[in-house]
């Protein structure tokens, strides 16, 4: 059995898993078409959505970009010594690994992925799935554009092919096409996306292990830097919890309407304690 035949299976093996938790919620409603176009205008709007929500952020949204920035400067600051360091292990590393990492996060066999759960989820008629396949689409392709657009503009040379500190905006060759990591982007948003349909933390702690092997063997395959593959991560965990609280508000499918409208979170200062509950 070839790499490609493990990949294809391990495909079908999660799209079998997914259609055996979530079952069947059938529904006779909306025809195929009509099913397409509503899963359609989710998938527009859930991108619109994550592209104006900078517009909308308020102080606490302003304080986590500055931590993602700070985060990512301090990991710009050790690029050299930690792409050293992947180099140096690169041929300790399976074939089978890296192969894995590579190929999951090329955008073919990603959106291959994405788009078959979609399209399980609309044949079994289970609106679990199908919203499960739309959330993917929606995050993959908000994150895959931005990508694309910030490769281009800031046209950061590759480890291979230059310094880190090497920049040169538009231009259009692959050397230059680092900042930040698309592999590590489709990867992990996929993988994010999936993990936030289990409430298993064992699980989600799993998917979220199997989508970090794309953004580390960019490291190991001299690929990216480290930088890179942070914002790569970053951009992933953006892009799909802001889809995902588009179609929680929205309620276009029915497991968003049971959701406890009300937000609990512990608190702790000077002299109290206690818990809030946000409506």
């Amino acid at each position: 059995m070839n790499k490609q035949h493990i990949l294809t299976l391990t495909f079908f093996f999660s799209t079998f898993l997914l259609n055996t938790i979530y079952g069947q919620n059938k529904s006779d409603t909306l025809t195929t078409f009509e099913t397409i176009k509503y899963d359609g205008v989710s998938i527009f709007n859930g991108i619109t959505h994550t592209y104006s929500r900078p517009f909308h952020w308020q102080h606490d949204d302003f304080v986590t970009l500055s931590q993602v920035a700070l985060g990512a400067a301090f990991v710009f600051a050790f690029d050299d010594p930690l792409n050293e360091a992947f180099n140096k292990q690169n041929e300790d590393i399976p074939q089978l690994v890296k192969d894995v990492g590579f190929r999951f996060g090329k955008p073919l066999f990603n959106y291959g992925m994405t788009t078959g759960i979609y399209t399980i989820g609309l044949l079994a008629k289970s609106e679990k799935i199908r919203r499960t396949g739309v959330l993917l689409i929606t995050a993959n392709t908000t994150g895959g554009l931005l990508q694309t657009l910030t490769k281009t503009v800031a046209g950061r040379a590759r480890p291979a092919a230059g310094a880190k500190t090497d920049w040169r905006p538009f231009d259009n060759s692959a050397e230059y096409h680092s900042f930040p990591s698309g592999h590590a982007i489709l990867a992990f948003t996929t993988m994010y996306a999936l993990s936030k349909q289990f409430e298993s933390k064992w699980i989600k702690a799993g998917l979220l292990a199997l989508g970090s092997i794309t953004p580390i063997s960019r490291m190991w395959a001299n690929q990216h830097w480290a930088s890179d593959v942070f914002l790569g991560i970053a951009i992933s965990i953006f892009t799909v919890d802001s889809a995902d609280n588009y179609l929680k508000k929205s309620q276009r499918y029915a497991q968003d309407h049971n959701l406890n409208k009300i937000s609990w979170r512990f608190t702790a200062g000077a002299g109290q304690v206690g818990v809030i509950g946000t409506f």
